[in-house]
């Protein structure tokens, strides 16, 4: 795949290969027991503009580390996310996928919406709202910072928070290779590589990985290639510069949701039009960033970072083909001073966002069967630009050593514009169009109780704009009316530590109101449209607890347990003659449970065992189909050594799906019937499944 790309492509990354190819790091482990478990309790949270400690945070973050981030395949993401309280990631292929914190974005159609996403400083989320951060390579992560809630003022207040992937740091003065294989079921194929090296002045480091999957379903074939390198020159002690670059090439197969009888007699067929057609995405996507920081003095900084990203994609679905090119460029810089009594920052990001797609009859049906997607006369040809800028500030005020506040504040202005390149005349959709300047403020309130036990309190707004379709109406005209969802969210939470940091946690109570819900209805001529039509209520309750069971020079057992619980439901929601008021939120499951045990020995063997709880979901508004509750039960063992100080080892063996439940893995909301067709709300998980791999690492020095 990789050898067909385009020349530029190729003398790209053939030039960030010579760069690093004898610059190369190993990971490799040392014969000790690691006795880090989750979170660790001095973890730096980044998203706040004056970078805290995480147990002295005012709102609810949560640090996926890089230890989590591998105790399974390295390759399925929603296994990693589902583990965090109040986060829910559906998952019906390796590339359908639909992330919800605390309710939010639940009844997006596709994707995931209402959440801000971050490669480091550099944004995820396109100018539309959609984010996509499956499409990364775990292997290039070294952990997920996860703010739950419109808190992250600095990052652009998601209305259901922000999710920032950190790449990975170098060890000072190493070089060395480090290569990955695993194998698994249904045809599962993944290599990585990593090159390294770091000094005292200069770091580079290059990840590609190649992975294949014929998957579960049919329809379902996946391959994915990404390369992934970053670089930092340490110019003067004062000044640093980073590079951030990364390149996807991916084509998936789409089997789409099937409706109940087809789920339940025969879950690894495709949708009968999707397989007819072979639907796939096929996509290559570029994101590339420079980082300037500069230290005025131990206590001022400035750091700044420009950046571009792009994407062409070429998706063929059974009601048309849709073509799309992608491109994106934007600004980001803060300053921030600390001092003994008060921390202070302030900042800009501004972000273009230019979108040329026109969508293709698709006469798959004019052909024999097993032909596939053929493209037809054109339907539609538009250009969309998307433009925003953020301005945000915080401070934290230490009254003494126990009470804290902190505050902050967001403001956006967002504006669009579309050219309609294909219709003229009365029909033609262009125009020029934009959303009133959006204030968020936080504020939160910290009190150290004593060395084991933090109370917290924070109150933040939020916001999250329309898609570009929900805002053309029927008749082709733009929907000047049409605002964005927002909402307020009020917390209490807590964080405590006993027995010697040997049992931790945190709890949290929460409520987020949200106005000015979207609503999609259908016009005659089955076009969609959205209206601002509802308010919705998210009560819910979330806890973390974690805990050392055993501790020796020989074996160590860790174990955690964490709950959410929700209350989410419409409070007010009319469509049409309907009234779904005090309804449950379609997309959210009732409860989520997770537990779990892991160990490490002295001898290098070590191993993890995970269950989860879902709770059933509705799927559709009406509250009339739901899916049912599921447990999960995942598992893997290995043993990890080093020979000679140079050469590491890590072999490892994996089951996902241990009890071969049968569960939906994802929801097509609110799903229509056509043709006297049940409607197909139901994309049917993947049942038992191995895996196998063997990580190999040589230090040269």
């Amino acid at each position: 795949m990789f050898l067909n790309k385009p020349l530029f492509v190729k003398i790209f990354f053939f030039k960030l290969f010579v760069f690093s190819v004898f610059q190369v790091k190993a990971q490799a482990p040392q014969k000790r027991i690691d006795t880090t478990f989750n979170q660790l309790k001095e973890v730096v949270v980044t998203a706040i503009i004056t970078d805290k400690k995480l147990k002295s945070v005012t709102e609810n973050v949560q640090i996926i580390s890089e230890k989590e981030i591998t105790s399974n395949n390295g390759l399925q993401l929603a296994i990693i996310l589902n583990k965090v309280p109040g986060v829910f990631m559906q998952n019906a292929t390796l590339n359908t996928n639909r992330i919800t914190i605390r309710g939010i974005g639940a009844r997006s159609p596709f994707g995931t919406t209402s959440i801000r996403a971050y490669f480091g400083d550099i944004p995820l989320t396109d100018g539309n709202g959609i984010s996509a951060i499956e499409d990364f390579e775990l292997a290039t992560i070294a952990s997920i910072e996860i703010h739950k809630g419109p808190a992250a003022t600095s990052f652009g207040v998601g209305l259901g928070g922000t999710i920032i992937l950190k790449h990975k740091l170098l060890n000072l003065n190493q070089l060395g290779v480090f290569t990955e294989s695993i194998y698994g079921s249904f045809g599962l194929t993944k290599n990585t590589t990593n090159f390294s090296f770091s000094n005292e002045k200069f770091t580079t480091n290059l990840v590609y990985s190649n992975t294949h999957s014929d998957g579960f379903r049919e329809n379902n074939e996946y391959n994915r290639e990404t390369v992934t390198g970053t670089a930092t020159f340490k110019i003067s002690e004062k000044n640093r510069l980073q590079f951030l670059g990364n390149y996807t090439n991916l084509k998936a197969y789409i089997p789409s949701s099937v409706n109940l009888e087809t789920y339940t007699t025969n879950p690894k067929s495709a949708a009968f039009t999707w397989g007819s057609s072979q639907g796939y995405e096929d996509f290559e996507s570029f994101l590339a960033g420079i980082s300037w920081q500069h230290n005025f003095s131990e206590k001022l900084q400035l750091s700044s970072s420009v950046f571009t990203t792009g994407k062409q994609n070429y998706e063929p679905r059974p009601f048309n083909i849709l073509k799309e090119q992608q491109n994106g460029f934007g600004l980001r810089s803060k300053i921030a001073k600390t001092s003994e009594k008060i921390k202070w920052g302030f900042g800009a990001e501004f972000f273009y966002d230019t979108n040329l797609y026109s969508t293709f009859e698709n006469l798959y049906q004019d052909f024999p069967l097993g032909t596939g997607s053929i493209a037809g006369a054109e339907l539609s040809n538009y250009k969309e630009f998307r433009n925003y800028i953020n301005v945000f500030g915080e401070f934290a005020y230490y009254f003494n050593s126990k009470w804290e506040v902190n505050a902050g504040f967001n403001i956006n202005k967002t504006n669009y514009k579309i050219d309609d390149l294909f219709n003229f005349g009365d029909e033609n959709q262009s125009g020029n169009y934009g959303f009133n300047t959006m204030v968020s403020p936080k504020v939160g309130l910290l009190y150290k109780v004593n060395q084991a036990v933090t109370l917290k309190a924070s109150i933040a707004h939020g916001f999250a704009p329309p898609t570009t379709e929900e805002t053309l109406l029927p008749d082709g005209l733009i929907n000047l009316d049409l605002q964005p969802e927002k909402g307020w969210n009020y917390e209490l939470g807590a964080n405590f530590s006993f027995l010697k940091n040997r049992l931790y946690g945190d709890v949290s109570v929460y409520n987020l109101k949200v106005t000015d819900l979207l609503v999609n209805r259908r016009a005659e001529n089955d076009a969609l449209f959205a209206i601002n039509a509802g308010e919705t209520n998210h009560f819910g309750v979330e806890g973390n607890l974690n805990y050392t069971i055993l501790s020796s020079e020989k074996l160590t057992i860790n174990g955690f347990t964490n709950f959410s619980i929700y209350n989410y439901k419409f409070s007010e929601f009319l469509d049409d003659e309907d009234d779904f008021s005090d309804n449950k939120l379609t997309g959210v499951p009732a409860s989520v449970i997770n537990t779990g045990v892991d160990f490490n020995t002295v001898l290098g063997f070590y191993g993890n065992v995970n269950f989860q709880h879902v709770g059933s979901m509705p799927a559709n508004d009406e509250n009339t189909v739901f899916s049912e509750a599921y447990e999960l039960v995942n598992t893997k063992i290995g043993y990890q050594t080093i020979l000679k100080k140079k050469l590491s080892i890590n072999a490892f063996l994996g089951v996902n799906n241990v009890f071969d439940v049968k569960y939906v893995s994802q929801l097509q909301v609110n799903a229509s019937s056509f043709g006297g067709n049940a409607p197909r709300y139901y994309y049917a998980g993947n049942p038992i499944n191995y895996y196998g791999g063997v990580k190999i690492g040589y230090l040269f020095h």
